[in-house]
């Protein structure tokens, strides 16, 4: 039975529109969840009017890309740490094949070497309040790299100005360096500006770095590192070389935010094709991987070589550019962004050491930086917090009459003594016989000591023939003895703590 023509036409017409569609097979074969929060109506402080429509605008991309996609905006602390904990579920039960994705627009600041997300509630009234106020970078990373994923990747457009009066010129200026490979592999971390930098909101609808992300992310199977490499060239022409976009990658396999099948390459990746992408070996010296992208420039013009070591993002390359161009605009804004990225270097490996000698490096290289400031701050810190411990306390020491201020040591369980007679009870033992040199009396004679009445026996007497009189020394020595009532010497040596 023959089928009727406008079935035919309704079927052709169906594979049109979806072939017309970027299909993303890999969105299909995955997992995609994102969390995207925009930051806006902040309470102390003006608003950021772009940060609500770079939201909603990369929502909207990211759907398109094939994730689930929670949004959420002008969130206070409790709200956006609720919103981490609920995506951190939603991630849990999507299975360990999962993309996550977190981007924020909003305002970050750098305190004492870390990071942090800036809820529209914080009022700071001194450095301190940070901390207490706001949400750190630190535990929305580790709270990703807990769970089983294959990808994790963070977009921040965070780098703003610092708003806050009370914090002016006691914290450093944009966002500290976060290293990926420290972490979880699978890791992706993208900065809308370099280390130390603030980034612009922008006079348009969106800020720079999101309307750069906005148009090349949609280029079909462009791998996210080249990708960002081309966002990186385009924030840094958009503002005319003040921003230069930064990311940390640990990943170990590819993404791309759209991929078709076998659909060609990107053919607007051309800095991918003009330089390898690992042009130096990673166990080269700094002097070794510098001389291999002067080779790499060498003999190009000024603006090709300045996109290239740009989309790169190296030391090593800026490096190698600042020898062979010094002239302007690129030869000194590469020079600016060379001596800020090893400034930044040097910041992060002295937070991450954190003793006093890493502090003073850091100060002896970077006197004048505006994270000075915060290096001796943290640097008195760890000289406070170091503790000298005490001498141990001693295990035996010895009784004499050299201590007549020391306490007396009492027995755990007291000792009973039988009672004994009184002294004066019993009579004395008959003296002995005293030996003499002298010539002795005769035989008939026998001579015999008393001791005077009014004395009672002699001393020796008592201790040898009666008892003993136990006393404790008390004050200079003296004290009363017991044993029925004798007379004993105190005790003027004790046991000393």
């Amino acid at each position: 039975m023959r089928r009727p023509a406008v079935f035919d036409f309704l079927l052709l017409a169906a594979l049109f529109l979806f072939c017309s569609l970027p299909f993303d097979l890999a969105a299909a074969a995955e997992g995609r969840v994102a969390l995207v929060i925009g930051q806006s109506a902040y309470r102390a402080v003006p608003p950021l009017p772009n940060a609500a429509n770079d939201a909603r605008h990369m929502a909207e991309l990211l759907v398109s890309a094939g994730f689930a996609v929670t949004s959420a905006g002008d969130l206070s602390q409790n709200d956006m740490r609720q919103a981490i904990s609920d995506f951190a579920a939603k991630i849990n039960a999507s299975g360990p094949d999962t993309v996550a994705l977190v981007f924020y627009a909003g305002h970050g600041l750098q305190i004492d070497g870390e990071n942090f997300l800036i809820p529209v509630d914080l009022d700071p009234k001194r450095e301190a309040d940070v901390p207490l106020q706001a949400v750190r970078l630190n535990d929305l990373l580790n709270t990703l790299g807990a769970l089983h994923t294959r990808m994790r990747i963070l977009m921040l457009d965070a780098c703003r100005n610092n708003p806050f009066p009370a914090l002016n010129g006691t914290t450093g200026h944009g966002l500290a360096m976060v290293d990926t490979k420290a972490g979880a592999p699978g890791s992706f971390i993208s900065y809308s500006t370099s280390p130390g930098s603030e980034a612009e909101d922008g006079n348009g609808e969106d800020s720079p770095y999101t309307t750069a992300v906005l148009s090349i992310a949609k280029q079909p199977n462009l791998p996210i590192e080249q990708a960002f490499k081309q966002i990186r060239v385009a924030v840094n022409h958009a503002t005319d070389g003040r921003q230069i976009p930064w990311e940390s990658s640990s990943l170990t396999s590819d993404f791309k935010f759209f991929a078709t099948d076998n659909g060609p390459q990107s053919a607007t990746d051309t800095l991918a094709n003009m330089a390898p992408s690992k042009p130096a070996d990673a166990g080269q010296t700094e002097a070794q991987r510098i001389q291999v992208w002067r080779t790499i420039l060498q003999g190009k013009e000024p603006k090709v070589a300045y996109d290239l070591v740009v989309s790169e993002d190296s030391v090593a390359a800026y490096a190698a550019f600042a020898d062979l161009f010094q002239a302007a605009p690129y030869g000194p804004r590469i020079r600016l962004l060379l001596e800020r990225r090893r400034q930044m270097i040097a910041w992060a490996e002295a937070v991450a050491v954190n003793t006093g000698p890493s502090y003073d490096a850091f100060l002896a290289s970077y006197p004048n930086s505006d994270l000075a400031a915060t290096a001796r701050k943290l640097e008195e810190r760890v000289q406070n917090r170091t503790i000298v411990a005490p001498a141990p306390l001693p295990t035996a020491v010895a009784l004499g009459p050299t201590c007549p201020c020391s306490t007396p040591s009492l027995p755990a369980t007291p000792t009973v003594l039988p009672a004994r007679k009184h002294v004066e009870d019993e009579p004395a033992p008959p003296a002995k016989k005293k030996v003499s040199t002298r010539k002795q009396p005769p035989e008939d004679v026998v001579v015999q000591r008393k001791p005077p009445p009014e004395q009672g026996p002699p001393p020796g007497a008592v201790m040898e023939g009666i008892g003993i009189g136990v006393g404790i020394g008390m004050g200079m020595g003296g004290g009363m003895g017991g044993g029925m009532g004798g007379r004993g010497g105190g005790m003027e040596g004790g046991r000393r703590y």
